[in-house]
């Protein structure tokens, strides 16, 4: 039907005194003897629209006034009786969709807690239009970030025969049955789909190294899967990364296109979406723009790894986890790092070689690789990145060392042939950055539909 967004109404002034048919949700209605009012959302606008009903002027079936229901309405756009922007004094208001009085969308049961037991309906209320409103602008801030600086956006495949990280935590694909018997594996698999063990990808780092080969820059941004057992408020089985992979580049310039990439999306967020910012500012975390500013006008911190052990080992705090060169570096290790010491984002660099993946450049050191994590602030790691490993022999010596099926990394070990070169790359967990950016708590209210260990609604 031939209607016009609810943005525009509020937003457009030359629209004041001419007539519009808007269509959206009622959310909220109260009533007088005389008037009622119906607030209207679409999606297009943070901001709902206000219908003023003239109750002796206009028939107002009873189902347009419940919280849900769908309806058209078309009437005169006027100036806001309070404050800026335009409002609808209706002319008709017919039913487009029914909502019945159950609807679970209620003041008295908006939990975080009770909204993830109806992913299907959260998305009614003001925190998650305020959370999927900024997914997206971030994630198209994203696309014209590298768009713009001659980076090529590669669709890498999500089904794969290698495990980028050599953690063996893939999902398996397979069309075999439930009670397929074999008495070897490699019978099991050879009447499997692909002929061979599948699964599903945890990074397109090693497809994209391939194109960064021929094409120089580019980034993948799509879905990653992870089978890793944990459940917890930062971790899911399936989520949205974000890998630049960028040859002739070492490891100082792949921290700077991180760092600079950060704030440009911080910034575009902040411009795109200040009535959502407002709202994450009142009612998620207090000071986020202040922080999201600082962010934006701070320069990253840098420390080394066996600086961060020792500054650890010195904190006077008794961390759950003991510290110890070697060890990885835990969320509450991270937190103490960018809250209590730097106060902002800060890349630590130089990780011991045994706790990092095996594609990463070996130091002269002959102890640690050339790899960064981003910290920040309240969320601990959103990027995690490297220089690659160029040299063949010190990446086939790495392979092996971990024990790994050099078969399935014949192509990958090509690259190390062919014209080698230096490069490097980073990966940015979507969901982290939007909880960043949102002050959202658990990762699981800034997806859709999150998938995590035992849970798949």
């Amino acid at each position: 039907m031939k209607h016009i967004d609810i943005a525009d109404v509020l937003h457009k002034s030359e629209l004041i005194g001419t007539e519009a048919v808007v269509c959206g949700w009622v959310r909220t209605y109260r009533d007088s003897s005389a008037v009622a009012f119906l607030e209207l959302a679409d999606g297009t606008s943070f901001a709902r629209l206000q219908v003023v009903v003239d109750k002796n002027a206009v028939s107002l079936d009873a189902e347009c006034t419940k919280c849900g229901a769908s309806v058209c309405v078309r009437g005169e756009v006027v100036k806001a009786f309070r404050g800026d922007g335009a409002e609808l004094n209706a002319r008709e208001v017919k039913l487009l969709g029914k909502c019945p009085n159950d609807y679970p969308i209620q003041k008295k049961r908006t939990s975080l807690e009770f909204l993830r037991t109806i992913p299907h309906l959260r998305l009614r209320t003001n925190t998650f239009t305020a959370v999927f409103r900024v997914r997206s602008v971030a994630a198209q801030a994203i696309h014209r970030y590298f768009h713009d600086r001659r980076y090529y956006y590669i669709n890498t495949p999500l089904i794969t025969a290698s495990d980028c990280e050599g953690a063996g935590e893939m999902f398996r694909v397979t069309t075999q049955p439930w009670n397929a018997k074999y008495e070897r594996e490699d019978a099991y698999f050879k009447e499997d789909f692909f002929g061979q063990k599948a699964g599903l990808s945890v990074s397109g780092q090693l497809e994209g190294e391939v194109a960064a080969t021929a094409l120089g820059r580019i980034y993948t941004f799509g879905p990653s899967f992870r089978a890793e057992n944990s459940n917890t408020t930062r971790h899911l089985a399936e989520f949205w990364h974000v890998e630049p992979e960028i040859a002739f580049a070492e490891l100082p310039d792949v921290m700077e296109i991180a760092e600079d990439m950060i704030k440009t999306v911080i910034r575009t967020v902040m411009a795109e979406c200040p009535e959502e910012m407002d709202f994450f500012e009142k009612f998620m975390e207090p000071g986020l723009k202040a922080k999201l500013s600082n962010v934006v006008e701070s320069e990253f911190g840098v420390l080394d790894y066996t600086d961060a052990i020792e500054l650890l080992k010195k904190a006077d705090v008794s961390f759950q986890y003991p510290v110890e060169w070697g060890c990885d570096l835990q969320t509450e290790h991270e937190k103490y790092i960018t809250e209590h010491v730097f106060k902002k984002p800060v890349f630590v660099i130089n990780y011991p070689k045994e706790i990092k993946s095996f594609y990463m450049k070996q130091n002269a050191d002959g102890k640690t690789v050339a790899a960064t994590d981003l910290l920040v602030p309240g969320i601990g790691e959103i990027i995690g990145g490297s220089e690659r490993e160029a040299d063949p022999e010190k990446l086939l010596a790495a392979m092996k060392a971990r024990g790994m099926d050099l078969s399935a990394y014949r192509q990958y070990l090509d690259l190390r042939t062919f014209g080698t070169v230096p490069h490097g790359g980073f990966g940015l967990g979507f969901e982290r950055f939007v909880m960043y950016v949102t002050g959202m708590e658990n990762i699981r209210d800034v997806t859709l539909f999150p998938r995590s260990v035992k849970n798949i609604m």
